[in-house]
């Protein structure tokens, strides 16, 4: 079995719309083993995005995930990475396929709906921040 990380955006958790997100992984039959609703302090956020520093999106970017809730999940399935960037669809919603995630709560390509790792060592980082050991 293979762990991914899966977050949902500030818009998500202030529309209310994070027990629908969280139905459609368990009917896609994701195990949940963690979940975290947290806020990021900006230098969390800026650590979990780090990839994008020096980007023309990475200001806005970490304004906007510091700006509300959100909620860290670790996933597991067979081939979770896969299965779940399947699940979320293309990163622009525009560009989503219908059934997506993306596709149903995404509004633009910053506001859409989730954070899902790209691969199992971005998974694994992720999932540190997210959730430290105690």
């Amino acid at each position: 079995m293979e762990r991914t990380f899966l977050m949902l955006k500030p818009e998500i958790v202030e529309r209310g719309l994070q027990g629908e997100i969280i139905d459609l992984l368990i009917k896609n039959r994701f195990a949940i083993r963690k979940m975290r609703q947290f806020r990021f302090d900006e230098s969390s956020a800026r650590r979990f995005y780090a990839v994008h520093d020096g980007k023309d999106f990475f200001e806005p970017l970490i304004a906007y995930m510091t700006s509300g809730s959100v909620i860290g999940l670790e996933l597991e399935k067979e081939d979770a990475v896969l299965h779940l960037r399947e699940l979320v669809g293309a990163t622009d919603p525009a560009e989503a396929r219908p059934g997506t995630v993306r596709y149903m709560y995404g509004t633009d390509l910053r506001h859409n709906a989730v954070h899902a790792s790209d691969s199992p060592e971005s998974a694994q980082k992720e999932l540190a921040i997210v959730f430290p050991k105690s």
